[in-house]
């Protein structure tokens, strides 16, 4: 494994960026979301950070059920995010579909569209459930960071 890879590796285990996208729930995740980054549950003192852009994230959270108006842009973010690349369902709506699972414009939970790496429920999750559920997300990618050598996204000069 080159020194260059196990660089790469590193910084992804050890700060991992981050794209919250609700894709049409009540905003209940989505506060609470926002409320672990604050300096009351410190989220970041794991090395994450909030991003605005998919080219920029490591793992998407999605909160909310996959709806039908939103199902094309939610696999055009993801197609944006470089590899390696995680999506967390936050949220019984991004789970299974929640309370919104039969309504005649929702698909149903995230993974229905996209491969998701972790779920995390609850009905608003809470900020130590999501603390504890990327925690464990980060713990996973470092055993398989020992496993085996994910490619280096740059090109030798």
């Amino acid at each position: 494994m080159g020194v260059i890879t196990r660089v790469i590796n590193w910084a992804r285990v050890k700060s991992p960026w981050v794209l919250h996208f609700n894709t049409g729930a009540c905003n209940a995740c989505d506060i609470e979301i926002i409320a672990s980054l604050t300096p009351c549950f410190d989220l970041e003192r794991f090395g994450v950070v909030l991003k605005a852009t998919p080219r920029h994230a490591d793992i998407l959270l999605c909160s909310g059920p996959v709806t039908r108006q939103i199902e094309s842009r939610l696999k055009m973010i993801y197609e944006q995010m470089l590899e390696p690349k995680f999506v967390v369902a936050v949220g019984t709506c991004a789970c299974s579909g929640g309370v919104f699972k039969g309504c005649y414009n929702v698909k149903a939970g995230i993974d229905k569209v996209l491969p998701v790496a972790a779920y995390i429920p609850g009905c608003p999750v809470s900020p130590k459930a999501l603390i504890d559920g990327l925690v464990k997300l980060l713990n996973s990618l470092e055993e398989n960071k020992k496993r085996e050598e994910v490619p280096c996204p740059l090109k030798k000069i």
